[in-house]
């Protein structure tokens, strides 16, 4: 564990080209791990708060990321259309009412499928994906999420950026801006509990905040 506040040279702090050009180059097996530790708790927690149970949403965290992978040879990054967490949001969507459909199944019910409304997603899912195209309609079994994604996606991005900082800093500093920053502590109890100065406190948040705040901003244009 690095001991200064400045990472070593070489760390995901640095900007470094974007994780879909990188799983788009090939089988990058670093990539696709990094892929799964920003997104995959992500996918099963709206997995799970849809109704599914601990294996089906690991399924739709394993089928969503294949999903990914047949179509990025194809996805165009375009914020005008469709940003990427819009993108993985339906992909996630489907996959999860790919489970809902499967447990029908299971239970002996035949799924029936709404009528088709009109109108097609920005980017449908893949040819070879287990439901069929003209099945991919909204199912009201699957919540919508929209804004919720949207409030959970910036907390999952910070949360994997404190991570990330945390493993680059001195432990002792990043206590200090757990502490004050992230738990709310008051300044100066947290120079009394740590045996620091107030003075301490205020610089060690403000450059911790720097390299959270740099690499929420990097998380943010992974998909650029």
């Amino acid at each position: 564990m690095a001991s200064t506040l400045n990472p070593p040279h070489g760390t995901s702090l640095e900007t470094r080209p974007s994780l879909l050009h990188r799983l788009k180059s090939g089988d990058d097996t670093q990539s696709w791990q990094e892929f799964y530790k920003i997104y995959g708790g992500l996918i099963r927690f709206f997995a799970t708060k849809a109704g599914l149970t601990a294996d089906e949403a690991e399924e739709v965290v394993q089928e969503t990321a294949i999903g990914v992978a047949r179509r990025l040879p194809e996805f165009t990054y375009d914020p005008k259309v469709c940003r990427f967490k819009t993108w993985l949001l339906n992909l996630t969507r489907w996959r999860i009412q790919d489970q809902i459909r499967k447990r029908r199944r299971a239970a002996g019910f035949a799924a029936e499928s709404p009528p088709r409304t009109g109108g097609t997603p920005a980017f449908p899912p893949d040819d070879t994906a287990s439901t069929a195209t003209i099945e991919r309609i909204a199912d009201p079994a699957v919540p919508e999420f929209g804004s919720e994604w949207d409030a959970a996606w910036e907390k999952n991005l910070l949360e994997r950026a404190l991570q990330l900082v945390r493993e680059r800093i001195d432990e002792r500093q990043f206590q200090v801006f757990d502490l004050y920053a992230v738990k709310g502590w008051p300044p100066g109890d947290v120079a009394l509990t740590l045996g620091i100065s107030v003075a301490r406190v205020y610089l060690t948040k403000h450059r911790v905040s720097v390299l959270v705040k740099r690499e929420v901003k990097r998380l943010e244009k992974l998909a650029g």
